[in-house]
């Protein structure tokens, strides 16, 4: 087909942020992402910001807790093995004790909607429970206003990048879970290809249509363990190492993988969808 980047190979939503999320095999793509990704988070009591794992001293066990939606509402494994669900009448106190902080689940932003991102060299650096320098991120500057993407509602990889930060790797594999897309693309390419991407408008399916707006910088999370996975600090150093990027302008280089991308024109999407590139403006406005 012309213009054919590859085709859909994984989708993934993650109900609560920083949770595992659940892989699904179609959805609809909204301007606000795939349908019920990021539609809850956890919020720190004490300092009114975002729970991220993005500050792994305080919030790592998130990524110990795995959200599924089930009837409408997110349902929560916890580490013990135990479930819960999103509209418990007990649900704060559950989290609270499961992730060692006073906190409250909630489908709305806090004002303002600020998280904690740890200097992710400085935290391979002196570990995880060294108190490093954070930076203090502002929610969603291309994102729809009141939603928890920290940057855009849809984040992309493909497969040829995949294989190269694997192919960085000392383990020679890397789990595309680590990385949290929402959308693997199947390439057939080698290297960092989806950087390629940005700047283009992809079509997927028939009619979805998404801009791919920058490349992807890396935090610590890959290098955590996520759930069963254990703890994988090459699938950050490999990319400090080999892939440092400028993703936006005003930024120094940083490591990167992935790209970020908005919804231009919602539709479905659906695991074999053929991804193109659309040159077709007026293609929206049929």
């Amino acid at each position: 087909m012309k213009n054919a980047l590859g085709a859909v190979e994984a989708l993934w939503r993650y109900p609560v942020k920083s949770m595992l999320g659940e892989p699904v095999p179609s959805t609809a793509v909204t301007e606000r992402g795939l349908a019920g990704d990021r539609c809850l988070a956890v919020v720190d009591r004490a300092s009114g910001k975002v729970a991220s794992a993005k500050n792994p001293r305080l919030w790592r066990d998130l990524l110990k807790c795995t959200a599924t939606l089930e009837q409408g509402h997110p349902r929560i494994a916890l580490p013990n093995g135990k479930l819960a669900w999103s509209n418990d009448t007990d649900i704060d106190d559950v989290l609270s004790a499961a992730l060692g902080r006073t906190v409250t689940l909630t489908d709305r932003l806090p004002s303002p909607g600020m998280l904690d991102r740890s200097v992710p060299e400085q935290v391979l650096r002196e570990g995880l429970d060294a108190e490093v320098r954070a930076d203090v991120l502002q929610f969603g500057s291309l994102a729809p206003a009141g939603t928890f993407f920290d940057f855009a509602p849809i984040h992309l990889m493909s497969t040829s990048t995949l294989r190269q930060v694997a192919a960085l790797s000392p383990r020679g594999t890397v789990e595309a879970e680590r990385y949290r897309p929402n959308i693997v693309i199947r390439t057939d390419g080698v290297g960092f290809t989806d950087h390629a991407w940005v700047g283009r408008e992809l079509r997927i399916g028939d009619r979805l249509t998404l801009r791919v707006v920058a490349s992807t910088p890396r935090c610590a999370v890959p290098t955590l363990a996520h759930g069963a996975l254990p703890q994988d600090k090459a699938a950050l150093r490999s990319l400090a190492a080999h892939h440092r990027i400028i993703a936006m302008p005003g930024r120094p280089p940083e490591p990167c993988a992935g790209v970020y991308a908005q919804v231009i024109r919602p539709g479905r999407i659906e695991l074999g969808d053929t991804v193109r590139l659309s040159y077709d403006a007026v293609a929206r406005a049929e």
